[in-house]
């Protein structure tokens, strides 16, 4: 029986526990710990988790010796140094997006966990879904031919009042905007299908949401060695949140949410219709391909306990988290410098560390409401198209 620890328990944690109780012949969520203990006591009554204490500071739970996996879904700024004693201590660690600050502050829990011999993975629960993980597939097996452009709509919209939460909107405390807080599990897609680009030339600004020093809305051009391009559009103010990745393959189009269109040239180039054979095999194929039996946070919580369990490999490890977090650096860079960036970045990187990032990046506006918390904990989770 694996005993789990969950440190914050805000709005994101629900998440988390529900994949738990899915699997309650495997784990058990032992403990709680939240700097506002009543929000520990909530989810504590809400889920009906008789055998978990609450506690006021993680320390506590990292002194008991029963804990073998710690769950973190605090704000981002506290993720490395809560990941990095977890693993000192000790114990696995699932740590929600972004995993870190800074690269700098990845490359220390990687470090931890290599040293400790521990598990560490970065919550990234969009590669959990049947339609990713089959548009995955379909990139593996080069059906549609190598990918020569990437379309990615991370698309989200939050009110104003969205910022007024404390720890958000600042780049201290939450780190960035909504490329870093919302663009990421698309980001961390794109990457997983095409693997890292080698330049970025980026712009981003803040235009909808005055009480925030992040930005809002970022449009990011990426260069890839084999001469293939991608543009990545990170935002919280589109209406609808309609979002989708778009790959165009030199045989095929195809895309999440999915569907497949090959076209054949006439002779002078023009298109002269479709493809119907290639589309045909194309869709026979994605068919085929089984459903996943668990999504989003609970299909990931599977992997880990499988991992922990068997002894293998997680689907998304410490260095997927810092790949994600590398390119959204890189965008933060090329906006804040007007220049492009070339990858990867090296550890002398004005923008390597989170000093180094505070110093540079601009300060759209100046944060002015800060509220605890709020009565309201619904979430969304944006929409495929």
């Amino acid at each position: 029986m694996i005993k789990v620890a969950i440190i914050g328990t805000g709005n994101i944690s629900p998440q988390h526990i529900q994949g738990y109780l899915q699997f309650s012949d495997r784990c058990k969520i032992v403990a709680l710990a939240d700097i506002y203990p009543e929000k520990a006591r909530d989810k504590k009554e809400r889920f009906n988790l008789e055998d978990a204490d609450v506690y006021d500071d993680y320390k506590k739970v990292l002194e008991r010796n029963d804990v073998d996996l710690v769950d973190i879904c605090t704000p981002p700024y506290t993720h490395a140094e809560i990941a990095v004693n977890a693993l000192n201590t000790g114990k696995h660690v699932l740590v929600e997006k972004p995993m870190a600050s800074s690269l700098e502050e990845c490359d220390k829990m990687i470090k931890a966990s290599e040293k400790n011999n521990k598990l560490l993975s970065v919550v990234a629960q969009n590669r959990f879904t049947t339609q990713f993980m089959k548009l995955k597939h379909v990139v593996d097996s080069g059906l549609a031919g190598d990918i020569v452009h990437a379309q990615v709509d991370s698309l989200w919209w939050r009110g104003r009042s969205y910022y007024d939460l404390w720890w958000r909107g600042t780049w201290e405390r939450e780190g960035g905007g909504c490329t870093l807080n919302h663009a990421i599990h698309h980001i961390d897609m794109l990457i997983w299908l095409m693997g890292m680009p080698e330049e970025v030339q980026a712009v981003m600004s803040n235009v909808a949401h005055e009480n925030a020093e992040v930005e809002d809305i970022s449009i990011a051009i990426l260069k890839y060695k084999n001469g293939a391009v991608g543009q990545i559009t990170s935002s919280v103010v589109h209406h609808g949140e309609e979002q989708q990745i778009v790959l165009q393959g030199k045989k095929a189009r195809i895309s999440a949410p999915w569907k497949v269109y090959a076209s054949i040239p006439s002779s002078n180039g023009f298109p002269a219709g479709r493809d119907e054979k290639l589309e045909k095999e194309l869709q026979d194929f994605y068919d085929k391909l089984p459903d996943l039996k668990y999504k989003g946070h609970t299909a990931q919580v599977n992997d880990v306990l499988n991992a922990i369990e068997m002894k293998q490999n997680v689907l998304v490890s410490g260095n997927d988290g810092r790949n994600a977090l590398e390119l959204i650096t890189a965008i933060y860079e090329s906006a804040s410098t007007k220049q492009p960036v070339k990858l990867p970045l090296s550890e002398r990187d004005p923008f390597y560390t989170v000093s180094g990032i505070r110093a540079n990046v601009p300060y759209f506006h100046k944060k002015k409401t800060f509220i605890e918390n709020f009565d309201d904990e619904n979430i969304t989770f944006g929409r495929i198209i």
